[in-house]
């Protein structure tokens, strides 16, 4: 217990000084072009901009936090919020690695597993973003381009990974996952355009609640 502990303290340290520092870096960058070119925004213009930004994201943001925090582990949450895509890359791959590893989210196998395959999915990103804009960029917006052949492919890449992985579940947990089903279907119904960071958090959300009531009416163990 004490060996867990201390790795969980020097998680925790390492990921809040990589925390303070990117977020330095992100605010060190406007601060730095608006001081050398001497142009600053108007306060009202960044609180216009900034309050129908903030309504929705903030929110969405504490939730995020919340829901993502037991499946990703601790390493693996401070990797994801400082590199981003967490629906998109980190939270499927750390799923899929800890599927095929057999071990459980929140867990101390799942906890190393997460950050391994979270930390390897951002280098490798990385290494192909790289890759794609020093050697690919003149074929990309030919093979991206919506006359190409390929482009049906590109436009079905995300629901083709989210439906990998949610089919896994889908057929191991049937009854867990009719109450988030419908209730995220029901909200595509009427808000169709609504981002898939926010439809997340609140299937999360559905399916624990529906999960705890199916448990103590006895309809699942």
């Amino acid at each position: 217990m004490k060996k867990v502990r201390d790795y969980n303290d020097s998680v925790h340290f390492y990921g809040r000084l990589s925390m303070v520092f990117i977020l330095i870096v992100f605010i060190g960058v406007p601060l730095s072009m608006c001081i050398f070119y001497n142009a600053w925004p108007k306060p009202s213009a960044v609180i216009k901009g900034l309050i129908p930004i903030a309504m929705l994201y903030y929110p969405t943001a504490v939730v995020e936090v919340l829901t993502y925090a037991p499946l990703l582990g601790t390493g693996g949450m401070y990797i994801s919020f400082i590199t981003g895509d967490i629906s998109n890359l980190k939270l499927p791959c750390a799923i899929a690695a800890m599927n095929a590893a057999k071990v459980k989210p929140s867990s101390e196998e799942g906890e190393i597993i997460s950050t391994i395959s979270i930390a390897a999915s951002s280098i490798a990103t990385i290494v192909i973003v790289a890759i794609c804009v020093f050697f690919l960029r003149p074929i990309i917006p030919i093979i991206t381009d919506e006359t190409s052949v390929f482009a049906p492919a590109f436009a079905h890449v995300l629901p083709a990974l989210f439906g990998a992985i949610g089919a896994a579940y889908l057929l191991k947990y049937p009854k867990t996952v009719i109450a988030p089903l419908a209730v995220i279907l029901l909200i595509l119904a009427f808000s169709g355009q609504m981002q898939v960071g926010l439809l997340i958090p609140i299937g999360v959300i559905v399916a624990v609640v529906a999960a705890h009531f199916m448990y103590k009416a006895k309809l699942i163990k």
